[in-house]
């Protein structure tokens, strides 16, 4: 069980694994993450599912190394095996449970910037099987930051588009200008977007989208930690309402998440005095209560 099948560097500091779970395979959905252990020691790190074949019965992660926990994944090879894999965590994304005639008549807009490009991946397959209408921008800093840019391209065909901030391949720019040209310039109409991927770029891409009057879903998936509610990291408001990310979502009504608090709060969990401060000032509220 968790054996690693495949490993794979994708650029300097992002890996896609391909891992044998099988009870996690036959019943994960698209939008939904699991929590992985290296070994007995290391800590419990939330990733987002990019893949999955119930068939093989394995599930496909890629992760960025951003800590001494991740940079200990980036080690692992064909052979190695997970101390530990839960999930599938998480609520699936909304249109796995709407009916599918009903989902046929809407057209969708995915924004992924980074390694978001990994969650969105299962959600255009997904609708790509039941013959939903879609385009997708991934956005990215380079040509050397850019990934799973064959896989997007056997799903999504001429429907994506890949822009980079710097120009070095593609188009050049935000991903909000590609949104702003495919609206305004080319008249096209979405009913929703999808929008995955740091937090900055989900926050202008909703404030953007707001304005072209376009229903808008994001993952918050960065700012989870614990993956199960009881550590606090992943605390936002959404609307008027506490909610957490790892039991509540990931994904949420982009127009009612409060991007600024959240953004303002992952800097404070960062350090043992924040955490403490978030602690005292919520009270009852910094935790999910679950599990």
């Amino acid at each position: 069980m968790f054996e690693i099948l495949k490993s794979e560097l994708l650029t300097d500091n992002i890996l896609r694994l391909v891992v044998n779970a099988p009870n996690v395979a036959h019943a994960c959905q698209p939008g939904q993450f699991l929590i992985v252990r290296t070994d007995e020691y290391s800590e419990r790190i939330a990733l987002t599912i990019c893949d999955f074949d119930r068939e093989k019965e394995t599930v496909t992660l890629v992760l960025q190394a951003v800590g001494a926990s991740t940079y200990k994944m980036l080690q692992l090879k064909e052979g190695d095996r997970f101390a530990d894999v839960v999930g599938p965590l998480g609520r699936p994304s909304d249109f796995v449970n709407e009916d599918i005639d009903e989902l046929k008549k809407k057209k969708y807009l995915f924004v992924a910037g980074g390694v978001g490009t990994a969650p969105v991946y299962p959600q255009i397959r997904w609708l790509k099987e039941k013959g939903v209408d879609f385009d997708v921008i991934v956005g990215t800093k380079s040509h050397d930051t850019l990934i799973l840019e064959k896989e997007m391209e056997e799903v999504a065909g001429d429907s994506l588009i890949i822009t980079t901030d710097d120009g070095s391949y593609k188009r050049k720019g935000m991903v909000t200008a590609v949104i702003e040209d495919l609206v305004k310039n080319e008249g096209r109409h979405y009913d929703v977007c999808v929008a995955i991927g740091p937090m900055i770029m989900m926050k202008f891409v909703v404030k953007l989208t707001k304005e072209l009057g376009i229903p808008t879903i994001v993952s918050m998936n960065p700012i989870m930690v614990d993956g199960t509610g009881m550590c606090g990291a992943c605390r936002l408001m959404v609307g008027d309402e506490v909610k957490f990310a790892c039991v509540d979502g990931p994904e949420f009504d982009g127009f009612l998440v409060d991007f600024d608090g959240a953004m303002k709060r992952m800097a404070l969990y960062k350090t043992e005095e924040g955490r403490k401060f978030l602690e005292m000032k919520e009270g009852k509220t910094h935790k999910g209560n679950c599990g």
